[in-house]
This record gives C-alpha cells, sequence and structure tokens, in this order.
C-alpha cells in the first residue's frame, strides 16, 4: 500500500512531478543527474519532486550504480508492483485477458474463442469471469487494483468509454462499459478501440518502439489503423481517428458493408470478405483445398485460405494478393497524407504467408511519393496475441499518469477507490 501523504500540490510542483516521473516509469532516466539533463528541472526541483514519488511510494532507490566521476548516482526505479490492472482485449472472434504490473508486464493470462456477435451481456460476463479466475490464480498477485482497460472492435468515444454505432458488434451501440467494471471492482475503467491499444503495444513492447510516427494496422474480421503522431496515440476528437476499413474503394453497389454503405475496403479485404470468397471458390470448384475446408465445417474463412495458400493453392494465393494490393492501396493514400517511418501490419489475417504483407509492401512503396518511402519500414506485428493486453495496459498506466488524473488521485495514496475518472 501507497503511503498517504495529505495535500494537493500546486502545479508547477504537479507538472514537475509528472514529468519526473514519466522519465523514470518508462526507463529514459535512472538517475538524479540524469533526471536535471533530460528534463531541464534544476537539482533542487528533481531532488524535492523524487523525494516526494519515494515518500508516495512511487520510486525506489537502488544501490549506486556506476560512477562518471565523483560519487557514484543511486539508481531510481518505478514501484511497478505498487498495484495490478486487469485488461481484457475483445475481438469479433476471440477475448483475450489479463493481469498485468503497473509496467505492463504479464502475469496471468487467457485467452479463448468468442463471439462479439452474441452481445454485451454475454462478452463482458465472461470477462468478468476471467478476471475473478485471474485473482484466483495469479501467484502474488501485487498490492490492489489500480485500474481496468478494456478494447472492443469498434469505434468508441474515449471520454466516455461507450461503443458508438459499432458495425460489428450488434447491441453494443452506447452500452456502459466503463460504468459497469468500475461499479463491480471499485477502479478507474478505461474502454478504447482494439486497433488503437494495439498501436499502443507495439509503441510500447515491440517493433514500433522508438519510432515517433507510425500506423498500425489490424487486418481481422475488420480492418482498422492505430496512429502514432509525434510520440502520442492519435484518437482524434471524438476517439474514431484510423477508421481506414470504412474509406470506399469501389463504387459498385453489390459491395455492401456491414456499416451499410457501398464499396468500402472492409467489405473486399477483411477477413469476413477474404472467407466469402474463398467459400465461393470452393463451390465453384476452383479450389480442391478450399472445397476440403467448406465439406469439414461447412464454411470458409479467412484462415482457411491463409492455409490453403501456405500449401501453394493457388485461387488462395490469388485471394492474399487481391486483399493486400486493396489494403495497400488505401496506406499509400496514408503514408502520402501522415509521411509515417514505420507501417505495422497485425491482426488475425496479417499472420497468412508472406504473399499478403508482400503484396501490402509492393503496392504502398509503388503508389507511394518517393520521399515518403525513402526510410519506410512495413513490418509485420511482433507481440503477436499479447499485442492487445500489453497495450491495454499501456493505456491505463498513461491515463493514470496522465497530468490530469495524478492530480486528482495522488493526495489519497493510491487511485483504486476513485470514481471512473472523466
Amino acid at each position: 500500500m501507497i503511503p498517504s501523504v495529505t495535500g494537493q500540490l500546486p502545479d508547477e510542483a504537479l507538472d514537475a512531478l509528472v514529468l519526473v516521473l514519466d522519465e523514470i516509469r518508462l526507463g529514459r532516466s535512472r538517475s538524479r543527474s540524469e533526471l536535471v539533463e533530460r528534463t531541464g528541472l534544476g537539482r533542487a526541483i528533481v531532488s524535492q519532486r523524487v523525494g516526494e514519488l519515494i515518500e508516495r511510494g512511487l520510486v525506489v532507490e537502488g544501490d549506486p550504480g556506476p560512477s562518471t566521476g565523483g560519487r557514484p548516482p543511486r539508481q531510481l526505479t518505478f514501484r511497478a508492483d505498487a498495484g495490478h490492472l486487469l485488461v481484457a482485449d475483445l475481438g469479433a472472434t476471440s477475448i483475450d485477458v489479463a493481469l498485468t504490473t503497473l509496467d505492463g508486464r504479464i502475469l496471468g493470462h487467457h485467452d479463448e474463442p468468442a463471439e462479439i456477435e452474441a452481445g454485451p451481456e454475454v462478452g463482458l460476463g465472461r470477462v468478468e469471469e476471467l478476471f475473478d479466475q485471474l485473482l484466483l490464480t495469479t501467484h502474488a498477485v501485487p498490492g490492489r487494483l489500480w485500474g481496468i482497460g478494456i478494447a472492443v472492435p469498434g469505434p468508441v468515444e474515449f471520454a466516455t468509454g461507450r461503443p458508438t454505432s459499432p458495425p460489428i458488434m450488434p447491441g453494443w451501440d452506447g452500452y456502459p462499459i466503463r460504468e459497469r467494471f468500475a461499479t463491480r471492482h471499485g477502479a478507474p475503467v478505461w474502454v478504447d478501440n482494439d486497433v488503437n491499444v494495439l498501436a499502443l503495444g507495439e509503441w510500447r513492447s515491440g517493433v514500433a518502439a522508438g519510432h515517433d510516427d507510425v500506423v498500425v494496422v489490424k487486418i481481422g474480421t475488420g480492418i482498422g489503423a492505430g496512429i502514432i503522431c509525434a510520440g502520442r496515440l492519435h484518437r482524434g476528437a471524438q476517439g474514431s481517428a484510423g477508421d481506414v476499413g470504412h474509406i470506399q474503394v469501389t463504387d459498385d453497389p453489390a459491395i455492401v458493408c456491414r456499416c451499410g454503405n457501398i464499396g468500402c475496403l472492409e467489405a473486399l479485404a477483411g477477413g469476413g470478405a477474404l472467407g466469402q470468397a474463398g467459400e465461393e471458390a470452393a463451390r465453384d470448384g476452383r479450389s480442391v483445398r478450399l472445397q476440403v475446408a467448406l465439406d469439414q465445417r461447412g464454411t470458409v474463412s479467412a484462415q482457411d485460405v491463409a492455409r490453403a495458400a501456405s500449401a501453394g493453392d493457388p485461387v488462395a494465393v490469388t485471394l492474399l494478393q487481391s486483399a493486400g494490393r486493396r489494403v495497400g492501396s488505401m496506406l499509400a493514400s496514408v503514408v502520402n497524407f501522415f509521411n509515417p517511418s514505420l507501417v505495422v501490419i497485425g491482426g488475425g489475417v496479417a499472420n497468412s504467408p508472406d504473399q499478403l504483407l508482400a503484396s501490402i509492401r509492393e503496392t504502398v512503396y509503388r503508389r507511394s511519393l518517393p520521399l515518403a518511402t525513402r526510410d519506410l519500414l512495413i513490418q509485420r506485428s511482433s507481440l503477436g496475441g499479447l499485442a492487445g493486453v500489453i497495450g491495454a495496459s499501456s493505456m491505463v498506466v498513461d491515463q493514470l499518469f496522465s497530468r490530469d488524473s495524478i492530480g486528482a488521485w495522488i493526495a489519497q495514496g493510491d487511485p483504486s477507490e476513485l470514481a471512473p475518472v472523466r
């Protein structure tokens, strides 16, 4: 339990405290001298803020580090075991939950198939059960529950934590996810789109670490993008930035998206579209491998197409290449507009054979401006299935230690009993 230190901090002291804490918890500064050098704060101010963080139990001072002349500096470390977080990543066809420390280290984890179309009572009820199991089965859960993070596969108004007209989530529109978990667990809750959370995970712990301008594309049942701009997650005015799956790529009236519009990218290159195209190929007798999948399960999924492509099935290879060109064409416009240094491709469909990624790369490099692609990297997600829960943990920690939030709870010692942060 963090010691309770009463009294609100003045604005100037709070600004310095948050700056110093961020430097330490993100591993950028490990001593007082490094803090002075990196933050530009005076030695006296750094010493005061570090002392407060140690007193409040957020930072610990360890053994002396290497000396560069004079007294060896004492190493400063964020107390990641001061509490724990519960996080969940709900996809269109899966649930992934984890219990983590305050620096995102996973202590307990579970994933299982699930259908988001079953509705919020079924999906969130199962998340609650899995959270309870993690709390019972995880060895040595540290401290109290500091916060909860939930990711869902649809647009979320971040200020309220409520899904807003999500195309693949019937029954979820406006559902009070935040209030449900805050009431049950007595902790602050944050909810975001699953692609934003994926972007945070890759940026903090994956292939995007060290890049300030990144586009993370998730190709699964749907298609979306998370945007890291100048070292910060860009959600947009209401939280819907990056909804690239509903960019119109054709005016063919026969291509109807689940959102109700005509010609969306997702309706041609998402997992559902790939499965449907594979099933048509199986029924037409154009692919023996896909016909076997159809006979065994009565349907064809995007994973069946990927497996068939891995085995060299020419129809499946063509389907993946076509989807890659469509995604790449969209990304070329994004690259020209935003000029990222890195594009990360993730999601269930993105785990398919190299034909998809190669087709995306070829199209982006061919259709983008030479300056925009001169140093551009296009890489596969490095965190696999854990990216969502790692990102959800990062989301919660970023919000807990934001200036507005920490100013509201630090005088009380920890945020576990606060009402949900608005």
